[in-house]
């Protein structure tokens, strides 16, 4: 297997949770990352900000730059992007993993909500991977093996994943009909084009905050296994590998990795099966 070491990573959220694992497996080989979030001071219930992320990708062995970034706007997304190419050259892999969440049904999902999950996860997806193309193409000519990866779900049209809550599946489905389009509209150019998604739920704040707390999490795998996943993934040759739905785990036991319990909170017990997925 390659590795990332030089490579620049735009990762959005990568404040916390998976965008934050997603880079520091990535800083073990000395990449750069750009940390693209809003969070610059400590919130009472969302631990990290960009610049705590970032001393931790340092740590690590990588090379990082925290920006404020909200991805529904344009402007700085585009600021950001320009000031981490002439940081670092050049962008090579673009992680969409900022995301919005609320499992609400129609009549109790306010509309500021249903604006906010579709501006941060599908508008936000297909603007940041609108400006990093550019820069992609770039790094397909020179040779360094470009991708795009987001964090959203297979694309399955059964009425289930909709009725409970089906403003959040549009967004992020949304993400996943990015992935659905630019990999075809980009098939030509040596872009890798993919998703991923947990098998099982995984500790981050918003299991803890939103989707049951502790119970939830004792019941969830660590963010570390999508940073395993994410980094097998960039290690595919994205000429070749595009288009693709993955699911973390299959991903791991395709690399040869036997046991899967490292990754669980409580080794042993019992995992919930994560959204969009069948149990």
């Amino acid at each position: 297997m390659s590795n990332l070491q030089g490579k620049t990573l735009f990762i959005t959220g990568a404040s916390r949770g998976i965008g934050k694992a997603i880079a520091l497996r990535a800083a073990k080989d000395g990449a750069n990352v750009i940390v693209a979030a809003k969070t610059t001071e400590p919130h009472p219930k969302l631990p990290g900000t960009i610049y705590t992320a970032a001393e931790e990708i340092e740590k690590a062995g990588g090379k990082a730059l925290p920006l404020v970034v909200d991805v529904r706007e344009e402007a700085q997304v585009r600021a950001a992007v320009e000031q981490g190419v002439a940081k670092f050259g050049g962008i090579d892999i673009l992680v969409n993993n900022a995301s919005a969440i609320s499992l609400t049904g129609t009549v109790h999902t306010p509309m500021k909500r249903y604006d906010l999950m579709h501006q941060i996860n599908t508008r936000g997806t297909f603007l940041c991977s609108q400006v990093c193309i550019p820069h992609l193409q770039a790094s397909a000519k020179a040779g360094r093996n470009p991708h795009i990866l987001n964090l959203s779900p297979p694309l399955d049209m059964k009425a289930k994943w909709f009725g409970p809550h089906v403003a959040y599946t549009m967004a992020k489905f949304g993400m996943s009909m990015c992935v659905l389009g630019m990999a075809e509209e980009l098939a030509g150019d040596g872009i890798g084009v993919n998703a991923l998604w947990p098998r099982t739920m995984i500790a981050t704040a918003a299991v803890m905050n939103l989707l049951g707390g502790e119970e939830s999490a004792q019941h969830s795998r660590k963010p570390e296994i999508m940073g395993d996943a994410a980094y097998a993934i960039f290690n595919r040759d994205g000429r070749k590998v595009t288009g693709n739905f993955f699911i973390d785990d299959e991903v791991l036991i395709a690399e040869g990795v036997k046991d899967l319990s490292v990754y669980a909170m409580v080794p042993g017990g019992h995992l919930t099966t994560d959204l969009f997925l069948e149990p």
